[in-house]
């Protein structure tokens, strides 16, 4: 027969445990035994901490999520509505959502892979000027100009 080990037993000693994930401590371990051909579960549960509850901490970090799926549908929604209706409406409502779009996706690539506190500023202060000016630029082209719509459907045309 097998013993059940218990990670509890180990850390009260000052001996940190691997693996901190709930989801790997808690599956049971199957180990075969040398005269038995088919394996058995080892069913202790190793709880290495606290279980974290979503309840528990900020929902800002699930709206974020939910607005960015709903930026991206709107973006999918806007893309038939300018070919068929094209006009200021629909031009500023891609302005937006396009700059929103982008400043999102650049910022989690920023997040991702700049490090150091001066250089996470600089880059969010560039994010931001750079959503600025796009922005700016995007209603400038739609106020002076054709528009979105109109400027892809004359880029297509031709």
């Amino acid at each position: 027969m097998a013993a059940v080990f218990r990670l509890s037993s180990v850390c009260h000693r000052g001996v940190k445990p691997l693996f901190y994930r709930s989801t790997l401590l808690g599956r049971p371990l199957a180990l075969p035994l040398k005269d038995q051909e088919s394996p058995y579960l080892l069913s202790a549960r190793i709880h290495a901490s606290q279980k974290l509850d979503a309840a528990s901490g900020s929902t800002a970090a699930s709206l974020h999520w939910t607005g960015e799926r709903v930026v991206s549908l709107w973006l999918l929604a806007l893309l038939p509505a300018g070919y068929f209706h094209p006009g200021a409406v629909v031009d500023y409502s891609l302005a937006a959502a396009l700059t929103l779009h982008g400043h999102w996706g650049i910022g989690q690539v920023l997040t991702d892979y700049v490090h150091g506190d001066t250089k996470i500023k600089m880059a969010n202060a560039g994010l931001f000027l750079l959503s600025t000016v796009t922005f700016a630029g995007l209603c400038y082209f739609n106020y002076n100009d054709v528009g979105i719509c109109k400027a892809v459907a004359l880029l297509w045309s031709k």
